[in-house]
């Protein structure tokens, strides 16, 4: 697989609490130069990133993370926030303990407010796969449909461990038409990147993708 078409499915992410706008620019002056899918980037940086890249890169945030357990209302608030500070795309976390706890009422309405708080902007909803049973994976693979989301994630990237090859086939089996696949956390090379790839996934959250790219070429 071309390396520009690898490029082309990357979040290229900077999600770290110690990053600072210098660290910020760098990852979007990386996203334009590599043609990257978008830069995910802590949502107080936004709008300046916004006012940086124009229409040149995709600007991409997190609400709720890494935890997920803030309430519906903020997750909203957020949501709108970024949106209005210019956000392109949308990574949500799930409420776990809600799912965990069986009330799949609250994820799905969650998951629908936020959805209507993009204003049709590009929403995924992170799942965090390690704190799930196979049978809620099965079962969040349902609710993403159900609920008109863009993407289902795998992984924050700051939990116990991140994007299993395993979970995305199983992800390919259940969720609906229209929702595509997002694999993020521990894609280290582009071996990784293009084994996920092969298995469907239509985005990369990585780090470490881009500066191989940059080692690769002298940068």
């Amino acid at each position: 697989m071309r390396t520009e078409d690898i490029l082309k499915k990357v979040d290229h992410t900077l999600l770290a609490q110690t990053a600072t706008w210098e660290e910020i620019r760098e990852i979007l002056d990386d996203g334009i130069a590599c043609h990257t899918a978008s830069a995910c980037i802590p949502p107080c940086y936004v709008r300046q990133a916004k006012a940086y890249v124009g229409d040149r890169l995709p600007v991409c945030t997190v609400i709720g993370f890494p935890n997920g357990y803030s309430t519906k209302e903020v997750k909203v608030f957020e949501t709108q926030d970024a949106v209005k500070n210019g956000a392109d795309e949308i990574d949500m976390v799930i409420n776990v303990g809600k799912l965990k706890a069986g009330d799949v009422a609250y994820v799905k309405e969650e998951i629908r407010a936020v959805r209507a708080a993009c204003e049709g902007k590009i929403l995924k909803v992170i799942i965090e796969t390690c704190l799930l049973t196979e049978d809620e994976k099965i079962a969040m693979c349902g609710i993403v449909t159900e609920c008109g989301a863009d993407f289902i994630k795998t992984s924050t990237g700051f939990s116990t461990h991140g994007a299993t090859r395993e979970d995305i086939a199983l992800f390919a089996r259940h969720i609906g038409a229209g929702v595509k696949m997002k694999a993020a956390g521990g894609i280290r090379s582009l071996q990784d990147a293009e084994d996920y790839i092969a298995l469907g996934c239509e985005r990369l959250g990585t780090s470490a993708i881009v500066k191989l790219v940059k080692k690769e070429r002298g940068v």
